[in-house]
């Protein structure tokens, strides 16, 4: 392609640096707009400068990957309704054999559910979980946010569902998602094994050190549960008072002169008590009348709730199992979130306001800009200057291909990336084999380029504000505590991938 006028080259590039800019830091001094108003603003600079026109502008946005991306959000919604995440999350503590193996736990429930359901919604759902069970055993926080976020992204790699840019990847590339899976799964493995082993190696002497710290804890927290029932069954000082001497002794004088009446009054009693006998007995039958109303109300109410989570699981696995089949992603994810709107059955407001919009407005507005980018030609004389050098046919060109999307994705995110460098990529392969396998390393290499560093992926951004925010146990996951980590980790886990995915 060849490159632009300089004016559109010019205005192009300005209109991009300050969609990237607001992309990476949304909070800056001169224009705190943030991401997603960021994205439209560059999306409205590339038609004001001429460089796109509005047909082109409205060309640019895939509707495909906006459908599949609401899709999956909408079930996601509906899945956290249905407890799925809260099971995922007593999960984590079932049986727990100490920290090591929780730790272990947190990095496969984290890798499944994101491969599932993507990272950004587990990452939102059980970072509460994972602080308030460090907590409650007295562990340090930072090790169990670091296998959460980081085998949240490295699951995520594993299906085109997982996370944004595999949604791009799987649309454009029209690889199925039986393929896409098998090609990543391997990798995916392997790398969550040995994230969670260089964990264990970082953090085994923090781990130990706290383990007698949490037996204690462990049992002041039982007592603290004894004490907590016992406190909810006491009776209120207004139906129960403690008895007195002087009490005793009225209650006493008062049975000596019932006694005294007796003799002259005892048939007007008995008469009484009858009368008062049947009424206690019809009131005895109505409150119990009540009672079995209540309780056949709660127990069909109960009924009915197990009923529609479990067919929430049943609609969910179908969708699943549909996009293994390799029908339409999009429509697969939209007929399933509206296959549950239906089921739930009452209006869908309350769950569809859930829905992440701005992440759809901000996919927009990147399409667009991107676009008018791309038509800049700079990104296309870039490549041409990196081809050569990036042939995947040879491990020297794959690994320099691997360092550049790396570089890439912690630069200029790595949504953008796949958009810029997918299509290049691909057609510098030779065969369909090849090509399929440069979508895959794309998708491998952008995903776990977001265990770089904490601004690397949404995800990690997604831990850190929900440990920071949490009420009782919040918790600041520093940028430095995730770089000392995070570089080892992305380095040697994006090397696997290179030699595993085929």
């Amino acid at each position: 392609m060849a490159m632009a006028p300089v004016i559109k080259l010019v205005l192009g590039s300005i209109a991009f640096a300050i969609f990237w800019i607001l992309a990476v830091f949304p909070s800056v001094p001169f224009l705190p707009i943030g991401r997603t108003a960021g994205s439209l603003f560059g999306a409205m600079l590339m038609v004001i400068f001429q460089v796109i026109t509005p047909e082109q502008a409205y060309a640019a946005i895939d509707l495909p990957i906006l459908g599949l991306l609401f899709g999956t959000m909408v079930v996601s919604i509906y899945l956290e309704r249905a407890d799925m995440f809260k099971y995922l999350g007593t999960l984590l503590s079932w049986k727990s054999k100490g920290p090591k193996d929780l730790l272990c736990r947190v990095c496969l429930v984290s890798a499944v559910s994101s491969a599932l359901f993507t990272n950004d919604t587990s990452c939102v759902v059980l970072t509460e979980f994972v602080l308030k069970i460090a907590r409650q055993k007295n562990l340090p926080p930072h090790p169990f946010l670091l296998a959460l976020a980081t085998s949240a992204n490295i699951g995520s790699s594993a299906t085109p569902i997982g996370n944004p840019q595999n949604l791009v990847i799987a649309v454009q590339s029209k690889i199925p998602f039986w393929e896409f899976l098998l090609g990543v799964f391997p990798a995916m493995i392997v790398g969550i094994t040995v994230n969670a082993m260089l964990l264990l190696g970082m953090y085994w002497r923090l781990l130990s050190d706290h383990k007698e710290d949490e037996e204690e804890v462990q049992d002041a927290d039982a007592e603290l549960v004894v004490e907590e029932d016992v406190t909810s069954h006491r009776f209120s000082p207004a139906t129960f008072s403690p008895v007195t001497s002087e009490d005793s002794n009225l209650r006493m004088d008062a049975v000596e002169t019932l006694r005294n009446r007796a003799g002259s009054a005892g048939e007007n009693e008995l008469i009484s008590c009858n009368s008062n006998a049947s009424r206690e007995q019809q009131t005895d039958a109505e409150s119990q009348g009540e009672s079995n109303n209540t309780n056949n109300m709660f127990q069909t109410k109960r009924w009915r709730r197990v009923l529609w989570k479990s067919s929430v699981y049943l609609i969910t696995l179908g969708m699943l199992i549909s996009l293994l089949m390799g029908l339409n992603m999009s429509w697969t994810a939209i007929t399933a979130a509206l296959a549950l709107v239906v089921l739930d059955f009452k209006d869908a407001r309350p769950s569809l306001e859930k829905v992440s919009y701005s992440l759809l407005i901000f996919f927009c507005g990147m399409f667009i800009t991107v676009d008018g980018f791309n038509k800049t030609g700079i990104p296309t004389a870039l490549w041409d200057l990196m081809e050569p050098y990036a042939k995947i046919d040879q491990a020297k060109g794959t690994a320099v291909l691997a360092v550049v999307i790396l570089v890439l994705s912690n630069v200029a995110s790595n949504v953008p990336t796949v958009l810029l460098l997918g299509a290049r990529v691909a057609a510098s392969a030779m065969g369909r084999e090849e090509e399929k396998k440069a979508w895959l390393l794309l998708a491998w290499v952008s995903t776990v380029a977001g265990n770089l560093t904490l601004l690397g992926s949404a995800a990690n951004l997604i831990v850190c504000e929900q440990a920071r925010r949490a009420v009782s146990h919040g918790y600041t996951l520093t940028f430095t505590k995730h770089l000392k980590f995070g570089l080892p980790s992305t380095l040697i886990v994006t090397a696997i991938g290179l030699f595993l995915i085929k």
